[in-house]
């Protein structure tokens, strides 16, 4: 088994590609309050220019988040700044929706342009 990574790979762009989506449902994080783990549902979703983000290393890259304490809120936009850095899109969203804990769903949208 591999180990989480600290940045997303990415490979050439292929032309007439106009947007890419990812989704994930295992996306998991620690409660920076209670220390409980936190299940979320997240989408990303960029217009390549360059590069395209390869899927498995994303994978990869998620999968640092679990033991790493922190808000949702925190966590869609540390992603969205991950895309915009190392893939350089022209647009990034990033959508995530934490698995309700106390009757509360929590969802948060980070979107940067470039």
């Amino acid at each position: 088994m591999r180990h989480s990574i600290d940045h997303v790979e990415v490979f050439p762009a292929p032309a007439d590609v106009t947007t890419v989506r990812f989704t994930s449902d295992e996306l998991q994080s620690m409660c920076p309050v209670t220390q409980q783990p936190d299940i979320s549902r997240v989408r990303i979703e960029y217009v390549p220019d360059r590069w395209c983000i390869e899927s498995k290393s994303l994978k990869l890259y998620l999968w640092g988040f679990r033991d790493r304490a922190v808000f949702a809120e925190a966590l869609t936009a540390e992603i969205a700044r991950e895309v915009m850095t190392t893939a350089q899109p022209h647009r990034v969203t990033v959508t995530l929706t934490q698995r309700p804990r106390g009757g509360i769903e929590v969802e948060a949208v980070a979107q940067l342009e470039r």
